[in-house]
């Protein structure tokens, strides 16, 4: 998923990066290095923080952001 999707999936929420990572305590700005980095790879990442902004973005959304990342518990 590219991360221009990410975004137009939360617009479709009405909902920012910023706004959903504030309503989860997330940094917004970790937030928009995350899915620009990871949104659409074949790797998962290994920082705990990156993982879980993944996980739950992609529950929100209705679709994994990285191919994987709703698989199992993981961290």
């Amino acid at each position: 998923m590219h991360p221009n999707q990410v975004r137009a999936r939360l617009m479709e929420q009405g909902l920012s990066y910023r706004q959903w990572a504030l309503a989860r305590g997330f940094d917004p700005h970790a937030v928009a290095l995350v899915v620009r980095r990871y949104a659409g790879a074949s790797t998962l990442p290994r920082g705990r923080q990156s993982y879980r902004i993944l996980r739950d973005l992609s529950r929100t959304i209705g679709q994994e952001v990285t191919p994987g990342v709703l698989r199992g518990d993981g961290l």
